[in-house]
């Protein structure tokens, strides 16, 4: 059995991670999603999650396998929502799971599964009770594996209260 685990992104790590978020844009632009095609990410968004201790890669048997980030307190792309609404007091906090990739070597083996299971349990033991995350609207496969992991689809957010860059949002309480 592989071993699998969750450990924070170091500077190291950049150029794989760099790969693989490459490599999810190409997917994304094969599957005709205009999702990170603008250059977001890019490698100073990645640094920054360094620098930040927000950023966390996916380790398969020693190999970097998936990407993501885990924001906390505060996304002010989800300050405001439309067509529905957070679950919870407008000022409750909760992580936000951001940037999550896998690399092409294992895509197909359910693993963006266990980087999310990760985030969760990272969330809970960081004292959150909510965690959010968002989608491009054509994403489909991330749409499947968002409701699959437990979250419930709350509305509509904007990416830098950009109109032509709407998210569905989604949110998970942990008990």
């Amino acid at each position: 059995m592989a071993s699998t685990y969750l450990r924070k992104t170091t500077l190291q790590d950049l150029p794989t991670v760099s790969k693989i978020i490459d490599s999810a844009k190409a997917f994304l632009k094969s599957q005709g999603i205009d999702q990170w095609q603008d250059g977001y990410p890019a490698l100073p968004d990645l640094q920054s999650d360094v620098t930040n201790q927000i950023g966390y890669v996916l380790i398969i048997d020693g190999q970097i396998a998936g990407t993501a980030a885990l924001l906390h307190d505060h996304d002010k792309n989800y300050d405001v929502i439309n067509d529905g609404s957070w679950l919870g007091p407008e000022d409750a906090k909760y992580t936000a799971i951001h940037r999550i990739a896998m690399s092409p070597n294992f895509r197909g083996q359910h693993l963006s599964e266990k980087m999310i299971s990760g985030m969760l349990t990272l969330s809970s033991q960081l004292g959150y009770q909510q965690v959010r995350i968002d989608t491009h609207p054509d994403n489909k496969l991330m749409q499947h594996l968002i409701i699959k992991s437990g979250f419930i689809y709350r509305g509509n957010v904007l990416m830098d209260e950009d109109p032509t860059e709407i998210r569905r949002a989604y949110q998970l309480i942990l008990n």
